[in-house]
């Protein structure tokens, strides 16, 4: 019988972690702190629109944020309402950010991607009273969307459209109004109110909007940038999508809670036009998730870009390749990028790699709990801590955690344990330094080029086909998203084979594009255990050698 580790004199070290931190939190609302650092900077850059050569200092972002505030206030917009916001990157979209929050107003992220059968869901769930939009983005009809499920959206009760008169309207009518009445608002509102509900796909049907106060995002977005060192000299290049929490809060956030200028290549990511950004406008810090970073790497005219400027940024979404990591600090001169983990329930980063951090770290962890955050690895099964170097659900817990998810205390029940810890649902293993390791998902999330995708919402959809009894979705290996999805599907007794076109063709105008499965395999039945559960693991060992992906 071996003797106990603790009377050995070898006591077990658990897997739990704080971020101890002189640095105190911010107990700011986001319109107060940002008032502040556009009073510090008034004369810098803070926002450039690459693609339309539009800028604005930060006295110029200040007056059209407090113009768009009270606009809004004049069309009847006020603290607690909730403004959807369906646009791809903008200045716009920036600006909304900071016009609801000084005005206590809930900001509603929708997914540019978004088809009318999530967006009716989204504005319908939410209750919101506006949707602010641009008219069309690249394939997608979004006013036609919008007027499509207006009639079904009870709550929503102004539409307003940035490619029109609608913008301008809205900026002439705010610049008549008193920027007094916004101090006077400012005087009502708390750091802690709701100020933002994301959207994330849930495990059993539709999205979960989760909840975020002023507290939990700017400082998530103040410690983020703490740690990649910014200051008032640096330009961060932002590709990553600002309906997400990379991009409006590790983005934005971290920018103006610094005083660094914002800088939006294009609306949606272009590798070519990235790089050019961060030559033209001198950018220090890049963002993106792995495939954005092969895809620049990649660009035929690479070297023609000088990236001199480069000194650091963010790569999170999806673990990072070795190579890639190492041409990134190489060949793009980002000797100090920094790898993020986080969910949108938690702000969304709990964990980060330091600039003084070994390539090894950088490549093989997530890093180590961020300041005022603790993490703890517990064994799924008992709830209790396990030793450093044992696998089990990571959770975390501190200023980051959401409030909740909208409407749905049920659910956050579910996610939020008694004692305030967030369980992530992702299996780690936590190192004798503190560093953590993703290891893999206890549920059956695919994470497809940085993007979440939840099975079950797909499975259900596909429950509507005429043709279809029974329908599972998973996850197979691909070397540019990291993951593709495949559909099993039980087909009802005479009904003609589907083929991927023919699926795609269903799905094409109700779920966002990432969202489709890119290979299907019609099946008599499933792989199930003895109790009668599908076995999704052995759907996924056997779905590599149907579709040849064994390399």
């Amino acid at each position: 019988m071996s003797s106990s580790p603790v009377l050995s004199g070898l006591p077990v070290v658990s897997s739990y972690a704080s971020g101890t931190s002189a640095v105190p939190l911010l107990g700011d609302t986001i319109g107060a702190n940002f008032d502040r650092t556009a009073i510090a900077h008034a004369d810098r850059d803070a926002l450039i629109e690459f693609g339309t050569a539009r800028s604005w200092t930060y006295r110029e972002l200040a007056d059209d944020v407090n113009a768009v505030a009270l606009g809004l206030l004049a069309r009847g917009i006020g603290k607690g309402d909730r403004v959807g916001i369906w646009a791809p990157n903008c200045a716009e979209w920036t600006i909304t950010q900071y016009a609801t929050a000084k005005i206590g107003a809930i900001l509603v992220n929708i997914n540019p991607a978004y088809r009318s059968h999530e967006l009716e869901y989204v504005l319908n769930q939410a209750g919101a009273r506006m949707v602010i939009a641009v008219s069309k983005h690249r394939s997608s009809d979004y006013a036609g969307m919008i007027e499509e499920v207006r009639p079904r959206c009870a709550g929503l009760l102004d539409v307003l459209l940035l490619d029109g008169p609608d913008w301008s309207d809205l900026l002439a009518a705010g610049r008549a109004g008193q920027v007094s009445t916004l101090t006077e608002i400012e005087a009502t509102l708390s750091a802690d109110d709701s100020i933002n509900i994301q959207y994330t796909s849930g495990t059993t049907g539709f999205p979960k909007g989760a909840t975020l106060s002023h507290h939990n995002i700017l400082n998530n977005g103040y410690f983020v940038g703490e740690l990649c060192h910014y200051t008032e000299q640096d330009r961060i290049c932002l590709p990553v999508p600002f309906y997400h929490c990379f991009g409006m809060v590790m983005g934005n956030l971290a920018a103006t809670t610094h005083g660094c200028c914002m800088v939006i290549p294009a609306p949606a990511f272009e590798a070519k036009i990235t790089l050019s950004a961060v030559a033209a406008t001198r950018c220090t810090s890049l963002y993106g998730v792995p495939t954005m970073f092969i895809a620049e790497l990649n660009e035929p005219e690479f070297d023609s870009f000088d990236l001199s400027s480069l000194r650091t940024g963010i790569m999170a979404g999806s673990p990072c390749p070795v190579e890639v990591m190492k041409q990134v600090i190489d060949r793009m001169g980002m000797t100090e990028v920094s790898i993020c983990y986080g969910m949108t329930e938690t702000s969304p980063v709990s964990t980060q790699t330091r600039s003084d951090d070994s390539l090894e770290r950088r490549v093989s962890t997530v890093g180590r709990v961020g300041p005022h955050l603790e993490v703890k690895i517990l064994d799924p099964e008992t709830g209790l801590t396990v030793p450093r170097g044992e696998p089990g659900e990571l959770c975390t817990r501190g200023y980051s955690v959401m409030l909740g998810y909208w409407e749905q205390q049920d659910k956050t029940a579910e996610a939020i344990d008694a004692a305030r810890w967030m369980h992530t649902g992702d299996l780690a293993v936590m190192d004798d330094d503190g560093y953590v390791s993703i290891t893999g998902r206890i549920k059956d999330m695919v994470i497809r080029g940085g993007e979440n995708i939840y099975p079950r919402e797909i499975e259900e959809f596909l429950y509507t086909h005429p043709d279809i009894v029974d329908a599972q979705v998973i996850g197979v290996p691909d070397q540019r998203y990291g993951e593709e999805l495949m559909a099993w599907i039980r087909l009802r007794p005479g009904a003609e084979p589907i083929t991927v076109d023919s699926l795609r063709e269903f799905c094409r105008e109700k779920l966002a594009r990432y969202k489709i499965p890119r290979y299907v395999h019609i099946v008599d039945d499933f792989p199930m255990t003895i109790t009668g559960k599908i076995r999704k693991v052995e759907m996924r060992e056997r779905a590599v050698d149907i579709l040849g992906l064994n390399q």
